[in-house]
């Protein structure tokens, strides 16, 4: 239920971050100050650019770049805000999933390493029970090829019939 509704969310905050960006951009024409920070950074932008594409293709690069129009420099200048604001949005959207999904994994890890730790508990238990049944079973076997196979069934009888097998002691020898 957490994870459709999670999604969701970050599909509606990408859809409403186009709008925002369109909004920065209404205001970035009109703000004064704003306005002219704009226009340096677009001057900027376009002399970069204009130097990448003259490399890229083999031109001339110390030829002087012509700046661009007050207004193209402005409409490239919220375009660009415009852009980053958008791609700023989804990377920070891509971001989030990653670290959520990789604590879910980690949950689902941890729960496989308790898992497999029990299984190795309950193997070492086992292993040990079987040791023992094994020195059990030893002792037994011993006993038997001591007493033959009916003293196996009549272990603690046998020591009394035993007992009574054995020669009495010797003053009773004496008496005789």
């Amino acid at each position: 239920m957490v994870l459709p509704l999670l999604k969701l969310g970050t599909l509606a905050v990408k859809t409403l971050s186009k709008p925002i960006a369109s909004r920065l951009k209404q205001q970035a024409k009109l703000h004064p100050r704003f306005r002219q920070l704009i226009i340096d950074i677009a001057q900027a932008n376009h002399r970069l650019t204009t130097t990448i594409q003259r490399r890229i293709y083999g031109h001339a690069t110390d030829v002087e770049i012509r700046p661009l129009n007050e207004e193209k420099a402005v409409q490239a200048a919220v375009d660009l805000i415009g852009e980053v604001f958008v791609f700023t949005v989804a990377g920070a959207v891509v971001i989030f999933e990653v670290q959520r999904s990789a604590k879910s994994e980690a949950k689902k890890e941890e729960k496989r390493r308790q898992e497999m730790e029990a299984l190795r508990q309950r193997d070492d238990d086992l292993a040990r029970e079987l040791e023992l049944l094994k020195h059990k079973l030893e002792e037994i076997e011993q006993l038997a090829k001591g007493r033959g196979l009916s003293g196996l069934f009549n272990l603690k009888h046998g020591s009394h019939e035993e007992d009574a097998k054995l020669p009495k002691p010797s003053s009773q020898n004496s008496q005789s």
